[in-house]
């Protein structure tokens, strides 16, 4: 199955009601993970790889051919994405690389200032046939710009929308990034006002604070692609800590590190599932 578009794959969804999980990378194995999940259920799905994670790898290019190379084997069809890209000159790499679209963040800057940078990487990745997803409204759960409670006007968001010619818009709805726990209440109303507004999809960032229910109502509101990443983290490492407090003497990385692999490909394919099928 070869490497396919992000935007095929949030159309796809989009035209059909129903949602698309967009999963982090951290390291390889995260990303066999959610190819596999992919896999078992039969489903499409994004691999996302953050800024803050090319810079952990030292830059973008390691973890960026690791995860084009699991997405191109794959048995169905798997986009990779540049996530909460600040840089613009990390965005032109990514590029580069063949990745099949990018998250450019530009929301801590004033709104106008945001427009113009927006639309100048939108312009430029276009050109060179990728997919843009931008944010509009502060994401709970990081400092500086990402306030909690702060929420996206509809109007405010239709105006960006035109102004910058996005493929995709992340907004604030009541959830927050780095959530431990699964109870974020998501404002349903405004989601189904955002999605009459922009005629873009839309993305619901720290998704790993909302339940299942929740996920399956916001999609059900008008949410198209729906980033998870704490909530595989939490699965991944305490996997690792149960295989290691049992194995003490373990030292092969493969030990614990295979087995939290196989429990967030189960997870990526229960959750999406859960975003599949909102309706049921």
């Amino acid at each position: 199955m070869p490497l396919i578009s992000t935007g095929e794959i949030t159309h796809g969804a989009r035209t059909g009601a129903t949602g698309v999980g967009a999963f982090n990378v951290v390291q390889i194995e995260h990303a066999q993970a959610i190819a596999g999940g992919a896999e078992a259920a039969g489903l499409p799905v994004i691999l996302q790889i953050s800024e803050n994670t090319a810079r952990y790898h030292g830059g973008l290019e390691p973890i960026g051919l690791a995860s084009l190379a699991v997405a191109r084997a794959a048995g169905v069809p798997v986009a990779v994405h540049l996530d909460h890209a600040e840089s613009a000159d990390l965005v032109r790499e990514a590029v580069r690389l063949g990745f099949t679209s990018v998250m450019f963040d530009a929301s801590a800057l004033p709104y106008a200032d945001n427009v113009a940078a927006t639309r100048e990487i939108t312009a430029y990745c276009h050109r060179h046939g990728v997919w843009v997803e931008a944010e509009l409204g502060e994401i709970g759960g990081k400092d500086g710009a990402h306030a909690p409670g702060v929420r996206t006007d509809p109007d405010e968001a239709e105006a960006f929308v035109e102004a910058t010619a996005v493929d995709a818009l992340a907004v604030a709805v009541g959830s927050s990034h780095a959530m431990l726990t699964r109870d974020a209440v998501l404002d349903l109303a405004l989601i189904s006002r955002l999605r009459d507004a922009v005629g873009v999809p839309l993305v619901l960032h720290g998704s790993s604070g909302v339940g299942d229910s929740g996920l399956a109502a916001a999609v059900r509101a008008g949410m198209t692609k729906v980033n998870i990443s704490t909530h595989l983290n939490k699965l991944f490492t305490r996997t690792v800590r149960t295989y290691l407090d049992a194995h003490t003497e373990a030292a092969d990385p493969r030990r614990y590190l295979g087995p939290a692999r196989d429990a967030v490909a189960a997870e990526v394919a229960r959750l999406l599932d859960v975003l599949a099928r909102p309706g049921r």
